[in-house]
């Protein structure tokens, strides 16, 4: 038998939905089968009902434990909401305690050879096989709930030696694999088998993803990632029909259509993003976190209209995940902006600072941002007070692990502004917040649109001019101008034109007194530029210069990963000959 299912199976399993008695005994193949129904469940928005099938057993069966657990951790990736994580990490560790119970008692990986012999995987049953794959995939996904709650990784650095434990027993089970080839391919084998590709997978392009200072310290306890072995087991996963096929493939879109653009160059495989949903749409063509990732996909290839369409279907497929609702509030709040909505863009922060609870300092600062880009006589008809906006985001920061969250500080830090009785106004303010989530990414897929941005960014340049800031923010301000303006002239093909903008950040680098960040960033867009012409080394210079000669500035993390990325991507891009 192969490992993939037929569709009869599948077809049993649709049908077991609308009555599920509570199983009254878990061996492994009745395990895998009620963990199936519960992700068909999930994935058409039965989110309550997924959770109350696996709940009985989530602290007797390793399978049931790892969905439940599993489930509340895509909850908390997709929301973002710190209670949410912090909700999950809490059912990660009842999970572990129950998958521990099943692992062999003298466990593989706690032998002292970290090489699995002929014999240790011959004497492993098939329940003590998957009790090692479970217990690491807790450990993994615990881990990866840490490094979305803390962006700059001390908690992860903190959870090297757990991190460090799933690494190997993934290794562990990856040479089990290798080594049990000639096994008989039962389902319980191909399953494993399929937790294999999605552990190695997600571990390497995790990993791969760290900036090289990070890398070296956790290199030093038994790391290293490769991307492209990474996303080729993360494919080879998402292709089975195994139980990790569609983990695999969300962490794939994830991947695709969120960290190559908030921690990346930007540059996404759309066409793999597409190609990985089409099946899903076309079997659960209302479930909310599939529609979610095709209205992502629209907007990240410049379709906003469409988009929003998409993001408002979502929203009326369920009511039951809120935080899913918020999610698509925050696309649509972006979406509008790209096209200058503000009163549109304005409904959809105002929304999320009523509703979420992920941040609401950085609702309250997009509030305030969008409501600064519209004519006075606009902004009285909303009933807010812009200034009274800006001043509430310092008392609204929040703090995890003891630490804030890197773009709350940042918000934090420019409506301090404000906090004066005679304040000096920000300079477009959204249009900042815009380039700290890489927005000018996409604004760039559309050339009338970023046309469109680029004549109010000169009409803020010209009133610059024309109305001096006090001398205390004048240059600061001046050096934000040409530093979006550069951006939307290089996505115009204006490089030239691009490239002086750069320079004048850079050549005021002295007189800036408050955004230091703006120099180490305008000298990585400054590689980006030479990179998109094909001068490498020029790109490297600058991508380096950036990395090296500067430190302690806002977003100095979020910088350093995307340095990272552009150093990479320069192995795989072509160099123009002089």
């Amino acid at each position: 038998a192969n490992c993939k299912e037929t569709e009869a199976d599948e077809e049993q399993f649709e049908d077991a939905f609308e009555n599920i008695p509570v199983a009254s005994q878990m061996d492994l193949k009745s395990a895998l089968d009620e963990c199936n129904i519960a992700l068909s469940l999930f994935l058409n928005n039965k989110f309550s009902e997924a959770l109350d099938l696996l709940r009985p057993w989530s602290k007797n069966s390793m399978y049931h434990a790892l969905g439940y657990s599993t489930m509340h951790a895509m909850q908390a990736a997709m929301t973002f909401e710190q209670q949410d994580i912090l909700a999950a990490i809490g059912t990660m560790k009842d999970a572990l305690q129950t998958c521990q119970r099943f692992r062999k008692k003298n466990s593989v990986v706690e032998s002292l050879s970290h090489l699995v012999s002929r014999q240790d995987s011959d004497q492993l049953t098939e329940e003590e096989m998957h009790a090692e794959m479970c217990y690491a995939e807790c450990l993994l996904q615990k881990a990866a709930l840490t490094l979305v709650q803390d962006e700059n990784m001390i908690n992860f650095i903190k959870g090297g030696i757990k991190i460090r434990t799933s690494y190997n027993i993934y290794r562990e089970c990856q040479q089990i694999v290798q080594m049990t080839q000639d096994r008989v391919r039962t389902d319980a084998y191909c399953q494993f088998e399929g937790g294999v590709k999605l552990g190695i997978g997600a571990f390497n392009l995790m990993l791969s993803l760290l900036p090289l200072r990070i890398l070296r310290l956790l290199e030093f306890i038994g790391f290293s990632g490769n991307r492209d072995l990474g996303l080729s087991m993360l494919r080879e996963g998402a292709s089975t029909h195994s139980l990790r096929a569609v983990l695999c493939a969300l962490t794939l879109l994830m991947y695709q259509t969120y960290i190559t653009v908030v921690l990346g160059v930007g540059e996404g495989n759309l066409q793999e993003a597409e190609t990985l949903l089409q099946p899903y749409l076309e079997k659960y063509p209302s479930g909310s976190i599939i529609l979610f990732y095709s209205a992502r996909i629209k907007i990240l290839r410049g379709n906003f209209e469409m988009a929003q369409e998409k993001f408002e279907e979502c929203i009326a497929a369920q009511e039951e995940w809120r935080q899913i609702h918020h999610l698509c509030y925050w696309e649509l709040m972006w979406s509008h902006s790209f096209q200058q909505q503000w009163l549109k863009a304005y409904r959809f922060a105002d929304l999320l600072s009523k509703e979420s609870r992920w941040s609401q300092a950085i609702y309250m600062f997009q509030k305030a941002a969008i409501l600064s880009m519209l004519p006075e006589q606009d902004v009285q008809k909303t009933g807010e007070k812009v200034e009274e906006l800006f001043r509430q985001v310092e008392g609204l920061k929040q703090r995890i692990a003891g630490k804030s969250i890197p773009t709350e500080k940042f918000a934090v830090r420019k409506a301090r502004r404000y906090m004066s009785p005679n304040p000096v106004k920000l300079v477009l303010p959204l249009l900042e917040m815009m380039y700290v989530w890489n927005g000018f990414a996409i604004l760039g897929k559309r050339a009338d649109l970023t046309e469109n941005m680029l004549v109010t960014i000169e009409k803020a340049e010209i009133e610059l001019q024309n109305h001096p800031k006090p001398v205390e923010y004048q240059v600061d301000d001046e050096s934000l101008v040409q530093l979006l303006k550069g951006l939307c002239l290089k996505h115009l093909g204006r490089l030239l034109q691009a490239e002086l903008c750069f320079n004048q950040v850079i050549q005021s680098e002295k007189r800036i007194r408050y955004d230091h960040y703006l120099v180490p960033f305008t000298f990585y867009e400054m590689g980006l530029l030479y990179k998109q012409q094909g001068h490498n080394d020029k790109a490297r210079v600058h991508f380096e210069t950036a990395k090296n000669n500067y430190k302690d500035y806002s977003m100095e993390s979020r910088l350093h990963f995307r340095i990272h990325a552009g150093l990479n991507s320069l192995k795989n891009s072509p160099t123009s000959t002089p």
